[in-house]
């Protein structure tokens, strides 16, 4: 249990910190201004952007949607999707290091992240090659 509990805490926040960083949130999210821009002016323009109400916006009109807007829609969450599949690649190769170097440190901000590189010379050549080969050294 108490495994599974470190897994799915350092995939938050790997996928808070990491993921965005290597999906390039902010690319993510100008892919879908640029190609949503219309949309979004028209049906979504009162509503508070954040914690996806945008997002929500959308599907609430998805039958209204041009092809350049579900084909950005579609664009950023494969591009999301392949950053979720990296940090669970990184997860699955850290967690025993995760376990013995930062089992004290509290997740967020890169914390994790942080005690891995602090404890690089200890920790296993399987978390550092994974980070390394998802770009997060």
């Amino acid at each position: 249990m108490k495994r599974t509990l470190i897994t799915v805490m350092v995939m938050a926040v790997f996928l808070m910190t990491g993921a965005s960083a290597m999906a390039g949130q902010n690319d993510l999210v100008q892919i879908v201004e640029d190609g949503c821009k219309a949309e979004v002016d028209k049906y979504c323009a009162m509503v508070t952007p954040g914690e996806g109400r945008v997002l929500a916006c959308l599907f609430a009109y998805q039958d209204k949607l041009s092809n350049k807007c579900e084909y950005a829609l579609y664009d950023a969450a494969a591009q999301l999707e392949r950053a979720v599949a990296a940090m669970t690649y990184v997860v699955a190769e850290c967690d025993n290091d995760l376990e013995k170097y930062c089992m004290d440190v509290a997740p967020g901000d890169g914390r994790l992240k942080d005690c891995i590189d602090k404890n690089s010379a200890n920790v296993s050549d399987r978390c550092k090659s994974a980070m390394k080969d998802v770009g997060l050294k």
